[in-house]
């Protein structure tokens, strides 16, 4: 009997250890320590930088099986900020984005998998300017622990590169401008 105790406490501890080692988190927006950027080049020219200011998520993280992580994303599109009140008029525009029949874009993750240590391909689903498509970002896990408020943060950074015309972006600055790059850097907040 007492042997039967035991094996049933260690199975259900090794269950609830099993549990307890995946965790939900909700991207820390509020601190400002989660940014998605993005580079474009200016004609072959020079490098366009911008930010999106105005976006909000969550994702869950199993560092001991990070193919069962999860991600969901949904981006305001007019928050986008290139540091040119003009520029970013145009780029809100039917030109670009069209923020005004688009007021958001969004992505939900269909897979992650392992690429080595503390990377990973986080393949989704990406909504932007009305079309739907898959797109693979190269993940990079940074950190993970305690923070001095008394919560527990997960950091990562991940790159990703888009063609403009699989997202129906009509505007054609030349060959050197097709692609944008999406550098995102995320710290969550354990819930």
């Amino acid at each position: 009997m007492l042997k039967k105790t035991f094996a049933a406490l260690a199975l259900g501890s090794m269950i609830f250890a099993g549990q307890a080692a995946a965790a939900d988190y909700v991207i820390d927006r509020e601190g400002q320590h989660a940014f998605v950027n993005f580079k474009i080049s200016h004609m072959g020219f020079s490098w366009l930088y911008g930010t999106f200011k105005d976006f909000d998520g969550s994702f869950s993280f199993d560092a001991e099986q990070p193919e069962a992580s999860q991600v969901e994303v949904t981006l305001k599109t007019a928050s986008l900020d290139s540091n040119h009140a003009e520029r970013d008029k145009h780029l809100r525009s039917a030109d670009f984005l069209n923020v005004a029949k688009h007021p958001t874009a969004t992505f939900k993750s269909t897979s992650v998998k392992s690429t080595g240590e503390g990377t990973a391909d986080i393949t989704g689903d990406l909504t932007l300017n009305g079309v739907t498509k898959p797109v693979v970002i190269a993940a990079k896990f940074i950190g993970e622990g305690d923070d001095p408020w008394g919560g527990y943060r997960a950091g990562f950074e991940g790159t990703t590169t888009l063609k403009l015309k699989d997202f129906n972006i009509k505007m054609d600055l030349g060959p050197a401008s097709q692609t944008v790059d999406l550098i995102i850097s995320v710290e969550g907040v354990r819930k």
